[in-house]
């Protein structure tokens, strides 16, 4: 999508963020990264491009070597942004957010979920011990939900538009499904009740953010009705909860945030609600 090409251009030109501040992944996903979360026949299956038709068909893409590498870059460009946010607090992947994709099969244009690949990550390589997935696209992260389902170690929230794909919604940790129309006042609102209080809760070594700008009016996809300003008070409430966070070792927790979905039909808008996101992380200084 031509957005992952004019996000950066726009951070550059505004002065947002430096070249320097960018990084491209060093290599695809490692086979053994991408296994711990999903099956291996899947795998098999999406590397020899030999899913059956039916499955095929529910990527949303026509399936080929191409897609797949461009997944697994994806899922190595989140666990390396892991790697940068211990260092600088938070990082971000302009693409990713794939939480579609289940642990044997994927969809709704998701092969590999990004997030759930970094998360097992850090457990294996990291001290990481319990990990908080804050999943604010208006679709439910059905994926992840599925992945993560009875794993105490990693807390799946996930706040989404009621009336949205996935129809069939599976049970994350904690979900709050926002009715239709709800627009900026009643979203802001539950999140505000919700997020300083679950984090405070879950007390997390790791935080994962997938910010998707589908939550907008604008939106081909949503029905949320959120205004671009209410997308970004989102991500400042979002934000400020995550500055406060501390781990059960008094430590401050880093942040990994995915961009996610955002498919308004002018793009402009598209790139606006992005940016904020990115001016916002660099406002509270994580």
């Amino acid at each position: 999508m031509i957005k992952y090409e004019l996000l950066p251009q726009q951070l550059l030109h505004e002065g947002t963020a430096q070249s320097a501040d960018f990084f491209e992944p060093s290599r695809p996903c490692a086979e053994v990264d991408v296994l711990r979360v999903h099956e291996p026949g899947y795998l098999a299956d999406l590397k020899n491009l030999s899913l059956d038709r039916r499955a095929a068909r529910k990527l949303g893409f026509p399936l080929t070597s191409e897609l797949v590498e461009r997944e697994l870059l994806i899922a190595q460009g989140t666990i390396e942004a892991c790697e940068l946010a211990f260092i600088h607090s938070v990082a971000m992947n302009i693409a990713g957010g794939t939480h579609h994709a289940y642990t044997d099969h994927g969809e709704a244009f998701c092969l590999l979920n990004d997030q759930a690949i970094a998360a097992r990550w850090l457990q294996h390589q990291h001290d990481v011990s319990q990990v908080l997935i804050v999943d604010l696209d208006v679709h439910q992260g059905n994926g992840t939900a599925e992945i993560f389902q009875g794993d105490d170690s990693v807390y799946t929230f996930s706040m989404h538009g009621a009336g949205n794909y996935p129809f069939k919604k599976e049970n994350s940790d904690l979900d709050i499904a926002v009715p239709d129309g709800s627009g900026d006042e009643y979203y802001l609102k539950e999140l505000r009740h919700t997020l300083p209080d679950l984090i405070a809760q879950v007390q997390p070594d790791f935080i994962f953010y997938l910010c998707g700008v589908d939550v907008l009016a604008s939106d081909k996809l949503g029905r949320l009705e959120l205004s671009v300003e209410g997308c970004k008070k989102r991500d400042e409430l979002a934000f400020s909860a995550f500055a406060k966070a501390t781990s059960k070792n008094q430590q401050k927790v880093p942040v990994q945030c995915s961009m996610g979905g955002g498919y308004s039909p002018e793009i402009k808008t598209i790139i606006e609600a992005h940016a904020n996101t990115f001016r916002v992380a660099r406002e509270y200084g994580l």
